[in-house]
């Protein structure tokens, strides 16, 4: 990427505010500065409509389901085919899911998708807005606009944990075909969960491809600690989304230092089109990851779910071991022509 000399000077800026990072996970002395909150995420988060909506969502034990949509997910393709309508369908398409779908919350970044969640009878909260922010068009994988709204969300999510609620959060580009429950530690103990994009067996999880896409996160003193943490770098990280920072805090070792019990998840279970599942029998869940642009995310999620049909109907009629072997998912072709998008550089 080039930089222009303002960007040089943000990136030592950057740099500078890493090694100071760095210094304090390394140090004894560091232990009060983790559960420092930055002043944005306390003068920005949302009061009571926030606690009511996680309320009304929330399991016996306190953990919603949590997704987030704009205007471009609740826009159709050529047949019509929205990305909130796939998202859905793997609900009902899915096994053992259904009853689940009654603790998801869909959060509205904007006043379209907002009033689409409330049409279709869901669980529904309106983000509060930012000046001059745009939230409603397709977000182009790593535009400026792309990184702006992941960061939004990363502080959303913050102002969850400090309401005292554990949740999954899931991409609406994620195929829910089974209950994950089954498969997630209900230990509580395990802080963090999370997905990723390519599962290196037998490496630490600092050395993981983790995906922000798909997780499961406890709300305590430390998550709550790594979360303020993480989004303390927003201003610092010209050019990188919130993954990629929380990826540089891990191998800097700020869950040691927290205290974090962190899991990642194997692709076995949890895949995406990054590194599909080899067994239709374990899979639980597809997120449609390594992928540019919404319409190539619909289309091939769309032969995701032909593909799950196939499978359950031939399970219909012979033993699941028996038929498993044979499947194969079709090839992600629309999202791997998505690269050729091209998109404005973040400087």
């Amino acid at each position: 990427m080039d930089y222009s000399k303002c960007s040089i000077g943000k990136y030592a800026i950057a740099l500078l505010l890493v090694g100071v990072v760095h210094f304090f996970l390394t140090s004894p002395f560091h232990t009060c500065q983790w559960h420092q909150p930055p002043t944005e995420a306390i003068s920005a988060a949302p009061q009571d409509d926030l606690s009511a909506a996680l309320s009304k969502a929330s399991m016996p034990n306190k953990t919603v389901i949590i997704t987030i949509v704009n205007k471009a997910y609740v826009d159709g393709d050529g047949d019509g085919t929205t990305m909130l309508d796939l998202f859905l369908e793997s609900f009902w398409i899915g096994e053992g899911t259904r009853e689940i779908l009654d603790h998801v919350l869909v959060v509205a970044a904007d006043r379209t998708a907002y009033e689409r969640c409330i049409f279709r009878r869901l669980k529904c909260y309106k983000m509060a807005g930012e000046s001059g922010g745009d939230m409603e068009g397709e977000k182009i994988y790593m535009s400026e606009e792309f990184i702006k709204m992941m960061w939004r969300r990363t502080l959303f999510l913050l102002h969850v944990l400090q309401r005292g609620y554990s949740f999954i959060f899931t991409d609406m580009d994620v195929s829910w075909l089974r209950n994950p429950f089954t498969r997630l530690s209900t230990n509580l103990t395990d802080d963090l969960q999370i997905s990723t994009d390519k599962f290196l067996a037998g490496q630490p999880p600092e050395d993981q491809l983790i995906n922000t896409g798909f997780y499961l996160v406890r709300s305590n003193n430390k998550t709550i600690a790594l979360f303020e943490t993480w989004y303390a770098m927003k201003n610092h990280s010209v050019g990188k989304k919130e993954q990629d920072v929380l990826i540089d805090l891990m191998k800097m070792g700020i869950y040691r230092q927290l205290g974090i019990a962190l899991t990642t998840l194997n692709t076995l279970y949890f895949s995406g089109f990054c590194q599909d599942s080899k067994d239709f029998t374990a899979v639980i869940t597809v997120h449609a990851n390594c992928c540019r642009t919404i319409s190539a995310k619909v289309a091939d999620l769309k032969a995701v779910h032909r593909d799950w049909r196939r499978f359950k109907a031939a399970a219909t009629t012979a033993t699941k071991k028996t038929n498993a072997a044979s499947f194969r998912w079709s090839a992600h072709e629309a999202c791997y022509h998505s690269w050729n998008t091209s998109i404005t550089p973040v400087v």
